[in-house]
Order: C-alpha cells, then sequence, then structure tokens
C-alpha cells in the first residue's frame, strides 16, 4: 500500500511552500488508494516554538488534509511525535555502536569549533576527523563510567557510491567520501533529524518520501542508515523548490506566509490548494478550477516538474477571484460577514454579496467595496457638477426631482426593479441631457462616488431613509 507522510517540525509555523509538499503527499496518498499520515518532529528542542504544532494541525484542517494516521488520530505505529520515542532512538542507534558501524564521540564544543576553524583556514569543507573512531574500548568505557558528555556518530564507509531512481530528478549519485560521519544520537539523548526520520519511516512503513529538493543532501546519509540497519528503502521523491519573482528562495518578503496568514487576508482555502498544486505540477494551461477531490483525480507524480516554480500573487488572486465568483450568494454572505466593517442585516449581506462578488479578488476586500454604506463625511459639491455640462439651475432641478421620485416609492417597494423604473422614467422628462450625465449624477450623491457597485442595487441596500436623506442634503449644498 501506498503510505506517504508529511513530518513538520514545530520550530514555527509552516509557510506556503512547505504546505505544498503536504497537499502533494496528500494528493498521491489519495489517488493511490493509499495512507497519509502526519508526524512531528519536535527532536529540535533550541528552535521548539510554543503552540507550532498546534497551528500545523489546524492548517491542514483548514485545507482539507485530513490525515489517516498522526497525532490526535492515532494509528497502529504510534507515537507519531518523536519526544515520546526516545529509547527507540537509543536503542537503535546503540544497536550500531555494537555493530561498528557507529561510534560513541566524546569530542567538546570548543575542540570540533576550532578544528573547523583549522580546516575552512585550509580551505577545505568543514567534517569530523574521525579523532573518537580511533579510541581504545578501554578508554571508551572509561568516558562512559565517567558520564563524560558525547554524542554517537555513523561510521560512513569509504569508496562507496550511494545511488538512488529519483521519482522526480531521476538518477542521483553520491560519493561516500563526501559524506560527514553525521551525529545520529545527540548529547542530550534525542535523535538528529537524520536518525529520527530513517526510524519513523521505516516503523511507519512509509513507502514514498516526498520531500524538497532541499533534502537531496540529506538523502544519501538517510540511504547509508537504511543500510546499516539492513532495512528496505523507500521510494525517494524530491520536489522542485518554490521561487519568488527574483529568483531567489521563496521567502517572507515574496509572500511566503502561512495557509492562516492567506486565510485571514481573506482567500478560500480551494484557490490555496488549487494554487499551490500549480506550484510544480502542471494540468492543461494551469488555470482550471480544481477542488481538492479534482485535484485527488487528476494529479499525476510524474507530471511533477524539475524546473523550480516561481510564486506569483497576481495568479492566486486572480484564482480566489474565479473561486468566489463560482460561490453562492449565501453561503458567500457567511464568509464575508466578519471582513465587514459596517453594521448589515445578513439578507443585505447577501445581495452584497451578489453585487460585489464579480469585483472582489478576497474577502477582505468587501469592506471597500461597500464603501457606499458608511456615512459620507462630507458631499462634495465639485464632483456633482463635474458629472454633467449644465448650470448650477439646471442640476439642482435634477437633484429635486430625483428627490421627489425616492420618497413616492413606498418603503416596501424599495427595489432594484422598482428605483431602475422610477428613475429611468425620470430621465425621460429630462431631454436634453445625456443619459450618462443624469445617472453619475445620481450616482455619485448616492454612493458618494463616481465608480461604484451597480447603482440601483445599491441604492437598495443603502435604504430609503438613507438615499432620501443625501438627496435632500445635496438640495441644501447646491442651492
Amino acid at each position: 500500500m501506498i503510505r506517504t507522510r508529511i513530518a513538520p517540525s514545530p520550530t514555527g509555523i509552516p509557510h506556503i511552500g512547505n504546505t505544498r509538499t503536504a497537499l502533494y503527499n496528500y494528493l498521491f496518498a489519495k489517488q493511490k488508494g493509499g495512507k497519509f499520515i502526519v508526524r512531528i518532529e519536535d527532536t529540535d528542542r533550541e528552535r521548539f516554538v510554543k503552540g507550532a504544532q498546534k497551528k500545523i494541525l489546524e492548517i491542514l484542517r483548514l485545507l482539507g488534509f485530513f490525515w489517516d494516521e498522526g497525532p490526535e488520530v492515532g494509528g497502529p505505529y504510534k507515537p507519531y511525535i518523536q519526544s515520546k520515542k526516545l529509547r527507540v532512538y537509543k536503542k537503535l542507534a546503540e544497536k550500531l555502536v555494537k555493530e561498528g558501524k557507529a561510534y560513541y564521540c566524546f569530542c567538546t564544543k570548543s575542540r570540533l569549533d576550532e578544528m573547523r576553524k583549522k580546516q575552512q583556514k585550509a580551505g577545505r569543507v568543514p567534517r569530523y576527523d574521525r579523532r573518537c573512531l580511533t579510541l581504545s574500548k578501554k578508554q571508551i568505557e572509561k568516558n562512559l563510567k565517567e558520564e563524560k558528555s558525547y554524542v554517537i556518530r555513523l561510521k560512513v564507509p569509504k569508496g562507496q557510491k550511494i545511488s538512488w531512481q529519483d521519482l522526480i530528478q531521476g538518477k542521483i549519485e553520491f560519493k561516500s567520501d563526501d559524506i560527514d560521519d553525521q551525529v545520529l544520537l545527540k548529547s542530550d539523548g534525542y535523535p538528529t533529524y537524520h536518525l529520527g526520520v530513517v526510524v519513523d519511516d521505516y516503523q511507519m512503513k512509509i513507502s514514498h518520501v516526498l520531500r524538497g529538493v532541499e533534502w537531496i543532501s540529506s538523502t544519501p546519509k538517510h540511504i547509508l542508515l537504511y543500510k546499516a540497519f539492513d532495512w528496505k528503502l523507500p521510494i525517494f521523491g524530491h520536489l522542485p523548490i518554490i521561487l519568488g519573482p527574483d529568483k531567489a528562495k521563496l521567502s517572507k518578503r515574496h509572500g511566503a506566509k502561512s495557509a492562516l496568514d492567506y486565510q485571514k487576508e481573506g482567500y478560500l482555502p480551494e484557490a490555496l490548494n488549487n494554487f499551490m498544486a500549480f506550484l510544480g505540477w502542471s494540468y492543461k494551461d494551469n488555470s482550471d478550477l480544481l477542488s481538492l477531490k479534482d485535484l485527488i483525480k487528476v494529479f499525476k507524480i510524474e507530471d511533477v516538474r524539475k524546473a523550480n516554480p516561481i510564486f506569483d500573487i497576481d495568479k492566486l488572486k486572480w484564482l480566489n477571484g474565479c473561486w468566489i465568483r463560482k460561490m453562492a450568494n449565501r453561503n458567500l454572505a457567511k464568509l464575508l460577514k466578519p471582513y465587514l466593517k459596517v453594521k448589515i442585516s445578513d439578507k443585505d449581506l447577501v445581495k452584497l454579496a451578489a453585487i460585489t462578488k464579480e469585483r472582489i479578488e478576497v474577502l477582505s476586500d468587501i469592506d471597500e467595496m461597500a464603501f457606499f454604506l458608511k456615512p459620507l463625511k462630507k458631499f462634495d459639491k465639485k464632483l456633482i457638477f463635474a458629472q454633467a455640462k449644465k448650470d448650477k439651475k439646471q442640476i439642482a432641478n435634477l437633484v429635486k426631482k430625483t428627490t421627489k421620485s425616492l420618497k413616492k416609492i413606498p418603503q416596501k417597494k424599495w427595489s432594484a426593479a422598482n428605483l431602475e423604473k422610477s428613475l429611468r422614467n425620470l430621465r425621460n422628462e429630462f431631454v436634453d441631457w445625456k443619459t450618462r450625465e443624469v445617472f453619475m449624477i445620481i450616482r455619485v450623491i448616492a454612493t458618494g462616488r463616481q465608480v461604484s457597485p451597480p447603482l440601483f442595487e445599491s441604492m437598495e441596500i443603502l435604504g430609503k431613509e438613507r438615499t432620501v436623506e443625501r438627496f435632500e442634503k445635496t438640495i441644501k449644498l447646491i442651492q
């Protein structure tokens, strides 16, 4: 069975690039009828961020990546949090020591720092000099008895070629002579990433390890560990890294925020998933609106490109706008409500959603789109006069007659349809006026701006009382 996983570290809240990796793992597993597993790798205690694990799981739920095994769900290979199985890692690391495949290292931090400085000064790549590999059994036992601090390092074999057929990148090969004797178990008893990930992936029967290309250099170390334990290798696939518009690695300055941040700004989960899927994977011209269910059906790991994709916030906004327009007005209204700073009834909010959905890209745009519902701080006389090549008396006459027509419409019949009928009849009385001149003056008075959502629908939502009040104030202003 196909079993994929994501194994985030709670050292912070993952940005959209990390979440793209989770999406691909989820899609691949679900398309193949497999299992998607979540594992928390919390062994980096120095960088541990309180509350990060909760946010990580919140992101997965928001986007619909419901895991089959993992924290809060359980499963046959629990625990799914590394810090709860330290004894397992220590036992396996010591097993390698007994078999001569790893060794104790008692070097102090100051000694290692000095060693690296000398190597760098000599123009060499810093790496451990294997000093502790030559310690006698007697000296090792003495050090352990004296409870000297130590780490356990992997004894990397020399003169070997380490290669694998990467699911995405093709054949990759390394020389073992270029690989350092990496630390497996740290002095605090916690495993390093390398030991933890290999042990967990094997014990949890992960069949495919899909991760970013930045982990390629770690893969030969992991393969050596699999071989040292005599375990079957999973299939590795390294995903292209996401770049910013300047071709640098995606960072916060490019918009590398978390899915939770994007949600706060008004982006829909459907749009985020759609956008992330196209960051490295192609489907037709990458313009289709694909739900998570759609993505599961059409996603193919072989269509993931080697080339690094460019993060384009404009593409995300466009997709988000498309998903907004696809929504039913009632459903959209519920999502818009938290972003609206003006008071409005649920009924009118549905109407507002209907007339603004073609114009908004993110949900937070709605407050600006609802500008006409906010109190007008001042009435701009110059703006009103600028809408028609008529004198003050003619414009005043139009405003008065418009006010009179609006007042005649009963409260119960105050609707966009009745407003349009009444005002178009009024327009026929002004034969020497252009239609645009008449309605631009009405628009500016009713909404306060030259550009607004559809006029009659806006006036309906604004309501009879406030609309008439604005026209009456205008009469006083221009007389």
